[in-house]
């Protein structure tokens, strides 16, 4: 009887379809539909993706919130949930563009096997699906209910008949339909049930459509970077879908290209890899999915695809070693071992093809390519071993000849080299928290042998930075932003690193401007064509950036970066609600170019940058909170402590578990390394330490505590409130640990 079962029952009522404003109740496949019809234009529309506005989302639907908009006629329809088997859904007209009584707003109530839906007498239509009944009602009675074959048939006949027709009402049909216009219903409600008698289901439906309730409040972020946890929620849990053909949930590239150019499901590797980053700040169940829909396309050679899609399978390339570090970032911040055990085996048999296939000449550098495995679509061409680079027409491939003897370009791509080295790092602190010392040791060699390569073979120090070189020996002429991941694996010695970021990353000819980091450098030739790689400002490219800048203690920089990226961000977002897949770099707009997705996954890394600027989980700091003095709100959000939300006020900052205060402080400026153990606390203190700087644990017992130390120094504490420390001028840039009694 249940059609699907993999998701929470929390999340079983979800936007689930391709058809954003519809939701689907998984395990029975139920449906309701929004659909509307015009007369002016003789037009019905199931508002598809590209014609909504998309609103707030919470990752488990329990509010949802989207504008409707045909020919003319606007709505605001909200979708919230009071439990599991409980949905209200409620429209207000937001302008007319004709006599209401000539747009006719309709609800849709169907099941995926299509079970017979049925008009109760007492107000309500109703599908039994198994031994569950499913019922929907509305607030005040529908103009008429008509019976039809499916949902698209309803809109053909509207568009045939008009509004006037009555010939298709019925009180029993695959898809049944209450109906309502403009002019009668301006704003409306609806409730939706789910019980195991029809009676049942038809109560609460009743009640859910005359009270819909509040709005439940969502995780969310104020202050300075105020929207960027909002934001990045809301993208992902619109882009989050049901993957039919595979039958599995996954957060999508973007919802609008899931049908249109996939055919059903579309996973590219890296995007999926970020998408199970970004929803693993909210909902580590959710990064699992997105983690696993990643691994599900390892091959039997060892690399993890490139691409599979419905309708495609790009198995002969694969995409840039990312996923050890994005999966070293979700574990910092879930502490699940399972998914390291998951996903370890799998990463480092692809980190091991790249050496055996696309090390063709022994260098100890590698070269993107493809390899001749598969059918995929541009499989022994230029153009598909660019793919692996993900930045296909990217100038910095131009003088790269394919060699189809070796089925490599004939470069040494300073971008994929780090970050290989990076993934051969931080592969060997995966195997040393499993236990594999050995494993451990030889991926540790591994990233040393290959960080001195870029240090001396990619370092262009006519030009005092790292690119890409030819097999012959000339460094290539085009630069782009991967000219500073050197900085992510540590390659760049003290004085490339200082050269690169001071001569380089704020130069307005180069990578600096008004609006950054531009993926082709602004006197580059290839920049004025302003097409995807050439030219445009792309979110993976700051994210990785920022992260180097952070490794290299570069935080004045990196923070610059990330309030660049967050303002470049909200300039599409907080008007348009666009989270785009890229920027034009002179003008900081979005949808200039036709062929840019407007609501794409992977631009929520750039309000990522906003969040880590008041808490982050990183390699670098560990646990970072960061106190600038202002009023700030974030949260709740993962940590290693559970779901936290983090307060400034008056210039204390407050970590809260719940309602329960686990830290309080009036320090300014980052903790680091903050952890809170079994068996101890500990904290690093800020380097600039002011007087009368505090730190208090207020749920902390004081009996529990056996010492309290900075550095290797016990120092005094208080018992008002929790366990208080007063700070000395001594204690900036120490650690504090608190050591407890079990």
């Amino acid at each position: 009887m249940l059609r699907d079962t993999t998701v929470p029952l929390a999340r079983a009522w979800n936007t689930w379809s391709s058809r954003p404003a519809e939701m689907v109740f998984l395990p029975l496949g139920v449906r309701v539909t929004p659909l509307a019809y015009a007369d002016s234009s003789r037009s019905a529309t199931l508002f598809p993706a590209k014609s909504v506005r998309y609103g707030r989302h919470a990752l488990d639907g329990s509010l949802v919130e989207l504008e409707l908009d045909h020919a003319g006629t606007g709505l605001a329809w909200r979708w919230a949930k009071r439990g599991p088997f409980e949905l209200s859904g409620t429209w207000r007209t937001v302008k007319t563009g004709e006599w209401g009584l000539r747009f006719w707003f309709n609800l849709c109530l169907s099941a995926a096997d299509g079970q017979t839906v049925r008009w109760d007498p007492a107000g309500a239509a109703v599908v039994k699906v198994g031994h569950r009944f499913v019922a929907l009602a509305s607030a005040e009675p529908p103009v008429q209910v008509t019976g039809h074959a499916t949902v698209e048939a309803v809109a053909e006949d509207f568009e045939t008949n008009g509004y006037f027709h009555l010939a298709s009402r019925s009180e029993a049909a695959p898809v049944l339909v209450l109906r309502f216009n403009l002019e009668m219903m301006r704003d409306g409600g609806i409730g939706v049930a789910v019980a195991d008698r029809a009676d049942l289901a038809v109560e609460r439906a009743k009640a859910l459509a005359a009270e819909p309730g509040e709005a439940p409040a969502l995780s969310g972020q104020t202050g300075a970077q105020a929207g960027s946890l909002d934001a990045l929620r809301d993208v992902m849990a619109w882009n989050t879908v049901w993957d039919e053909v595979n039958h599995r949930p996954y957060t999508s590239i973007s919802r609008n290209w899931n049908l249109s150019k996939f055919g059903g499901f579309g996973v590219w590797l890296n995007d999926q890899l970020y998408n199970a980053l970004l929803t693993g700040y909210l909902d580590q169940e959710m990064a699992r999915e997105n983690l696993a829909a990643s691994l599900a396309s390892a091959t039997p050679e060892g690399n993890l695809a490139c691409l599979l899609t419905a309708n495609d399978a790009w198995v002969d390339r694969t995409q840039l070693p990312i996923g050890s570090f994005l999966l070293w970032l979700i574990y910092l911040r879930s502490r699940s071992r399972p998914m390291l055990e998951l996903a370890y085996g799998t990463l480092a048999r692809n980190h091991a093809w790249w050496w055996r296939e696309r090390d063709p000449g022994g260098r100890g550098l590698v070269s993107y390519g493809t390899s001749d495995v598969g059918e995929g679509l541009y499989k022994g061409t230029s153009f598909g071993a660019r793919n692996e680079s993900s930045m296909d027409n990217s100038p910095i491939h131009d003088q790269a000849a394919y060699d189809p003897e070796t089925r490599t370009l004939q470069s040494c791509d300073v971008g994929l080299n780090s970050l290989l080295a990076f993934d051969a790092e931080v592969l060997s602190w995966i195997a040393a928290e499993l236990g594999d010392d050995a494993a451990a040791a030889a991926h540790a060699e591994t990233a040393a042998r290959t960080r001195s390569r870029i240090r001396t073979d990619l370092w262009d120090d006519s030009r005092g930075i790292f690119a890409n070189r030819l097999w012959s020996g000339e460094f290539v002429r085009s630069l782009g932003p991967t000219s500073f991941y050197p900085l992510i694996c540590g390659a760049a010695s003290e004085q490339q690193a200082t050269r690169l970021v001071q001569q380089h990353l704020r130069d307005p000819a180069t990578f600096g401007g008004d609006f950054v980091i531009p993926g082709t450098t602004r006197d580059d030739p290839a920049a004025k064509d302003n097409s995807y790689w050439r030219g445009r400002i792309w979110p993976p490219l700051n994210w990785m950036v920022w992260h180097g800048l952070r490794r290299n203690g570069f935080d004045r920089e990196a923070a610059r970066l990330a309030e660049d990226s967050v303002r470049l961000f909200r300039g599409a977002w907080d008007e348009r609600r666009l989270c785009p897949e890229n920027f034009n770099a002179e003008t900081g707009e979005p949808m200039d170019q036709p062929d840019t997705e407007g609501f794409y996954s992977w631009g929520a890394l750039m309000p990522a940058l906003g969040v880590a600027s008041v808490m982050d989980i990183n390699p670098w700091g560990g646990w970072e909170l960061v106190n600038d003095g202002t009023d700030a709100t974030l949260g709740p959000i993962a940590s290693p402590a559970g779901a936290v939300t983090v307060a400034v006020e008056n210039g204390v900052l407050t970590l809260r578990r719940g309602s329960r205060p686990l830290l309080e402080t009036n320090l300014v400026g980052r903790l680091s390394q903050l952890r809170f153990g079994e068996s101890d606390i500990a904290v690093a203190v800020p380097p600039d330490l002011a007087d009368g700087a505090w730190l208090r644990f207020p749920s902390l017992a004081p009996d529990r505590v056996l010492d309290l130390r900075l550095g290797d120094e016990t120092v005094a504490w208080g018992a008002e409130g929790g366990v208080t420390v007063d700070l000395p001028r001594g204690a900036a840039g120490r650690t504090l640990r608190v050591i407890l009694a079990a």
